[in-house]
């Protein structure tokens, strides 16, 4: 994949990236005669991983074949392409064949070697002569290296030309390549030109220079047994063709990748170090001292913790360093200390890439996990180590930085950070790194007593704290690390432990002495200070058994501290500053993510042979008709949605629901019982002219203190109830409410069984015809109407439609970050009503904490089974199963557990086999699609019905990306569907068509939404029962937490009412 240069008498340029500069013969790793910057010599060159010196004599490449000299040249395994001397070669290629001047072998692939004559040769040709011929070009004829001997692995001629440059010297002769694998010069004399200001040159795509190398793979697995006995995901069916098509970008970059031989070494650091980057800097601080002498000049990748990569093996097996760092290399200033640590290094094994390389060709098999490990640590360890000017942060696989964009105010201390997200995955076009922009909550550097002013929101001045108060600051700086400021030049930092319960004046500990004192006397003794702040706790920053107390004022917060903690409503709207870009300006940013991180001239990326290419993929999208929905009656009430959305104007529900008796409960204490009522009079009108039977313009309206809602609901509920049934309560609630919303649901929901709709009072003082309408749709849907059906339901239901069908939706939800004993709720929802498959069931519960498989799920399945049989009156005959939440790293888990527990339920029931469709729903990934003028809508996003399942989607199973909605704020986000079975035999077509379509049959609103349906109404019924396990705040249920199950035991939900079991009371 790399080519050698001819004569090159220029001077080497060795700050250029992979630019075939050098000396005679030059070449940055292919030095002919001499010159370059590789280990070229007058004699005999070995190069073991492609970028081995080629001697004036002897070469041999070891893994890529590339080993060329100027006599003999011989590639022993060479994977991709041969080996290619320049005078009599006997080149031995396992796959591509020899090029060269005299004689060539090739093994096992199309191209034979071939002798010298005035051929013309062409990179991606296959065994055409690349010496002495005249020139060829890279395809089409342009000029690769133009003149005698110019091709791709050109001899000695006189290379006219750069590729596709038209003549610009790069290398001080008349030749060079800019973006390539350390392409060669001709001849040249003189000085270095300027490089042009290009991170990448222009011409054909990386991709399809790397096609060559995908088509002698696909020929060397072709006779390989790729049967296998554990179960695998099944394969694409096909392309989809439905729709208009249409050209996008998407945020994925090409990724070429040369098979250096990867190897993997344990790494053992004692002492551990308390900070997790400090390993980074202990290992960095060893190969900065040993990588030209004990490392053999290996540039490792290293995983931050235990693991180290090479390419190419370390010259020992085992090996033992010890590394000194100063306090200041470890982020202590002050006076200089020093620490040893021990490094123990030992090889553990060999990292293959067939699988990788298989999977590539398009050959069914599992994702190479570690493989892909390897790559994003290497490219991580790019944006770390060679782009560290910029004070990166990581996070998970996402960096962050306040140098990126001045960091934006979200208050109470707290900062948004702009950053971008990158990670490396195995596409249709080969490797794809994907990259997007990110953006997440930081906590502000700044002295800690002002932090604490604003947790409490005092402006900046404290006089006194309540027990309240003493919760919110103790949530606030949890695990938060701090430096001193009291001792001089000594900025010693620590982690917040937690607060003490006494006051900095009542706090007494044992000095060394033995004198018991207070804190604020032990400062005033030692270090002179006047503590302003004794009425506030102190920070314990030890262990219970050692512990080491200091006042808050003399701590500030250490920089880069990412916040842990929800964002709370104001916090949240700051935030969306950030993140809420234009599709353009999204893209725009991540293409200046890409040029500013410059992959191709990092060390490492040369060093593993990893090449990017900085252009983003185009990708044939298509664009998929909305169905048409039909309304009450016929006619003109069937809805032509435009751009993924349609109103109510004119139409009525297909079922209205009925509602006689209700009420109304209002919580705001600046909404006038007038203003209440005219509310409820005009909705009551909007529900009868949407078409619900809804009786009663004039509820009972009663005024509640939200922090009475407990008693008062169930004193109002329990009264009317034993008059009459209450089919809807209607709570009227302030803007900013807290937990209120959260209680009137556990309420209504799980204590008294009443249908409840919740409407902010902005809404209610505006009473538009759209919100009134929307309100209208929500109750309807909630007491048991059905607001839409499609107009065609055999062509908006492929597949569905043919015979009983019974269509789940599934999620389970996990308690914040911080939270380390909360369970983790599963939630299960089926369609009830076939053929329409609007109405839905659902049943959830409370599991393991952090545990993803459903557990219990064969019952619920069960339940859910018998549910359809009643309303529908016939059992089903397929199943079709939305699973959202899940990973790519548990598709097996999910394969594995879950699906049986669904065919353990069908068996039972009807003593067959389940015929299941299983779909795994993602949205949490960073693919964006970017639209061409003439295919976005109005805020510059793809158009709803967007579907993608070629180039960016998985080489050999099926998925797609479906963008269902049309963006209101923001870049639009597809959704990821990956099906993990398929017994119903689903084309491409028909699964892309009915997903889709049933976007349009959510009940909530007249759009298209995100999700399909049944997994989106599993999202809220989890997200709903999240309300049932708490009272109140957070802060309120610490600081009264009488109700908490004991540690280590889960407290089960509490059971939802039998009067809405059955009802869509979630929606």
């Amino acid at each position: 994949m790399a080519s050698r240069g001819g004569r090159s008498g220029g001077r080497a340029n060795t700050n250029a990236a992979q630019v075939g500069y050098g000396g005679r013969g030059g070449g940055e790793y292919y030095g002919g005669r001499g010159g370059g910057n590789a280990d070229g010599g007058a004699g005999r060159g070995r190069g073991y991983n492609q970028e081995g010196g080629d001697g004036g004599g002897h070469g041999r490449g070891y893994y890529q074949g590339d080993g060329g000299g100027g006599g003999r040249g011989r590639g022993y395994q060479g994977y991709q392409g041969g080996g290619d001397g320049g005078g009599r070669v006997r080149g031995r290629g396992y796959q591509g064949g020899g090029d060269g001047g005299g004689r060539g072998r090739g093994y096992e692939g199309d191209s034979d070697g071939r002798r010298g004559g005035r051929g013309r040769g062409g990179y991606q040709q296959g065994g055409n002569d690349y010496f002495r011929g005249r020139g060829g070009g890279y395809q089409v004829g342009n000029d690769y290296g133009g003149g005698r001997g110019g091709g791709g692995d050109g001899g000695r001629g006189r290379g006219r030309g750069g590729y596709q440059q038209g003549g610009n010297d790069y290398g001080g002769g008349r030749g060079g390549y800019q973006g390539g694998n350390n392409y060669g010069g001709g001849r040249g004399g003189g000085q270095n030109q300027p490089v042009p200001n290009l991170h990448q040159a222009t011409g054909p795509p990386l991709s399809d220079r790397y096609a060559a190398e995908a088509a002698q793979l696909r020929e060397q697995f072709k006779g390989l047994d790729m049967n296998r006995a554990e179960p695998t995901f099944p394969a694409r069916p096909g392309f989809g063709t439905a729709g208009r098509s249409c050209m996008l970008r998407a945020n994925h970059f090409f990724v070429g990748l040369v098979d250096k031989g990867l190897h993997q070494y344990d790494v053992a650091i004692l002492p551990e170090p308390t900070l997790p980057s400090v390993y980074r800097v202990v290992m960095s601080s060893l190969v900065s001292e040993h990588q030209h002498t004990s490392l053999g000049g290996r540039l490792p990748a290293y995983d931050g913790r235990k693991i180290l990569y090479t390419a190419g093996e370390l010259p020992f097996n085992s090996k033992e360093f010890e590394v000194t760092l100063s306090d200041n290399k470890i982020g202590s200033s002050g006076p200089r200390r020093e620490k040893k640590y021990n490094v123990t290094i030992k090889h553990t094994n060999l990292v293959s890439l067939q699988q990788l390389q298989m999977l590539m060709a398009g050959f069914s098999t599992d994702i190479p996990a570690q493989a892909l490990t390897v790559l994003d640590i290497v490219l991580r360890d790019i944006v770390l180590n060679e782009r560290n000017d910029m004070d990166y942060v990581k996070v998970g696989r996402s960096f962050f930085s306040w140098k990126i964009e001045k960091p934006t105010t979200l208050g109470l201390g707290i900062q948004g950070w702009a950053g971008f997200y990158q990670s490396i995955r195995p596409t249709q076009s080969g490797l794809s790194l994907n990259i997007d922009v990110s953006s997440t909550a930081f906590v502000q550097a700044m002295p800690l007593i002002d932090f604490v002013g604003e947790t409490l929101n005092r402006n900046g001045v404290i006089n006194s704290i309540t027990d309240y108060d003493y919760v919110k600051i103790k949530k606030a700086l949890r695990g938060l690390r701090v430096e001193v400021t009291h001792r001089g030049e000594m900025r010693k930092k620590y982690r917040i432990a937690g607060l003490t319960k006494q006051s900095t004046r009542d706090l007494r500990f044992e000095s060394s002495t033995g004198v018991s004192k207070t804190v604020k006397d032990y400062f005033r003794e030692t270090y002179k200070l006047q503590l302003r702040y004794d009425f506030l706790p102190c920070l314990q920053v030890g262990t219970e058994q050692k512990p080491n107390y200091l006042p808050m004022e003399v701590c500030n917060i250490v920089l880069g501290q990412r916040y842990q903690n929800k964002l709370d409503e104001t916090q949240v709207t700051n935030m969306m500053a950030i993140t809420c870009k234009r599709p353009s300006e999204r893209e725009t940013s991540i293409h200046k993510i890409v040029q500013k991180n410059n992959y191709n001239s990092a060390k490492r990326a040369n060093e593993f042979g990893i090449e990017v290419d900085y252009n983003p993929t185009s990708v044939q999208a298509r664009i998929l008709t909305a169905p048409v929905l039909k309304y009450y009656g016929s006619g003109s009430n069937k809805c032509v949605p435009n751009n993924g959305k349609w109103n109510m104007v004119g139409k009525k529900v297909v079922n209205g629901a009925k509602v006689v008796n209700w009420l109304c409960v209002n919580f705001c204490h600046n909404l006038s019982l007038d203003d209440a009522g005219q509310f409820c009079f005009n909705l009551s009108d909007m529900c009868r002219t949407t078409g619900l039977n809804f009786q009663d313009g004039n509820p009972k309206i009663f005024y509640v203190r939200p922090e009475h809602v407990e008693d008062a609901l169930q004193k109002i509920c329990l009264q009317a109830l034993a008059v009459q049934k209450i089919d809807l309560l209607v709570a009227l609630l302030p803007d900013k409410n807290g937990s209120l919303y959260g209680d009137i649901k556990r309420i209504c929901e799980t204590d008294i069984g009443v249908m409840s709709q919740c409407c902010l009072r902005k809404n209610v003082l505006k009473s538009s015809l759209q919100c009134l309408a929307n309100v209208a749709l929500k109750i309807n849907a909630k007491c048991g109407g059905r607001n839409s059906v499609f107009a065609d339901i055999p062509a908006s239901l492929p597949v569905v439609s043919n015979k009983p069908t019974i269509i789940f939706g599934a999620d389970v939800t996990h308690p914040n970050a911080l939270d380390d004993s909360a369970p983790s709720i599963a939630s299960v929802v089926a369609s009830q009503d076939w053929p329409e498959v609007t109405k839905y069931h659902g049943d959830v519960h409370a599991q393991g904490h952090r545990e993803e498989i459903i557990q219990g799920l064969e019952d619920i399945v069960k339940k859910l089974l018998l549910s359809f049989q009643r309303e529908s009156m016939q059992r089903p005959q397929q199943l079709i199963f939305y699973r959202d939440g899940v990973s790519e790293g548990q598709f097996r888990q999910v394969l594995e557990k879950e699906i049986p527990e669904i065919e353990k339920a069908w068996k039972s029931l009807y003593n067959e086999k389940a015929p299941i469709t299983f779909i795994v729903v993602q949205k949490r990934h960073h693919t964006r699609l970017f639209p061409s003028d003439s295919n976005q809508d109005t805020a510059g996003n793809v158009l709803p019905g967007t579907v993608v399942d070629t180039k960016i989607c998985h080489p050999t199973e099926f998925d797609f990306f479906l963008c269902s909605h049309a963006g209101i704020k923001g870049t639009s986000r597809p959704t990821h569907y990956h099906i993990l079975r398929d017994d119903n035999k689903f084309t491409a077509d028909a699964l892309q068509s009915l997903t889709n379509n049933l976007c349009y049959t959510y009940a909530s609103c007249t759009r298209s939404v995100s999700t399909a349906p049944p997994a989106y109404y599993a999202h809220k019924l989890a997200f709903r029962a999240r309300f049932y396990q708490t009272l109140g705040s957070d802060v309120a249920s610490e600081v009264s937490s009488s109700s908490a199950a004991p540690p280590g035991v889960m407290k089960p939900l509490p059971e939802i009412k039998d009067e809405l079991k059955r009802l869509m009371f979630y929606c």
